[in-house]
């Protein structure tokens, strides 16, 4: 029981440091949080890179609700996945051709990338709504669980 505990913590943890890097760094692409310009600003330059302006809208979407699914433990698999698409695209379009190190190459990147594919792999923990929603299909009310 110690164990699985330990997991959830630490899987809490991973969940919320995660988290708050995509949402920040996806609202900033979305509404300028941050000094950031929003999608005005970010469009530009994913353009300039080659891709379609569409994709500068799916990256903010992706890092910045995925960035919120992980943080609420909702639907936590399907949330990962902006991250991970965002980040794998990072390190594979991006970041790649300059090397590990910073401040131009990949290892944030696929730090953030690793991180969001272990949530996507061992789920959201115990402490997650996703587990709560599945605890209350089971039977498990919250309201029984209280003390009174």
């Amino acid at each position: 029981m110690k164990d699985e505990r330990a997991h959830d913590v630490a899987l809490l943890l991973v969940r919320i440091v995660l988290a708050m890097v995509f949402i920040a760094h996806g609202g900033q692409k979305l509404f300028g949080w941050f000094g950031g310009k929003g999608l005005e600003g970010f469009t530009p330059a994913i353009v300039k890179m080659g891709m379609p302006p569409v994709v500068a809208t799916l990256v903010a979407i992706g890092e910045f609700f995925g960035g919120l699914g992980l943080l609420a433990g909702l639907l936590t698999r399907i949330a990962a996945f902006g991250p991970i698409l965002s980040m794998a695209g990072a390190v594979a379009l991006v970041h790649g051709k300059n090397g590990s190190f910073l401040p131009s190459g990949f290892e944030y990147a696929l730090a953030l990338l690793i991180l969001a594919v272990a949530i996507l792999i061992a789920g959201p923990g115990h402490y997650s709504l996703d587990a709560l929603l599945r605890r209350e299909r089971r039977g498990f009310h919250v309201s029984r669980a209280l003390p009174v």
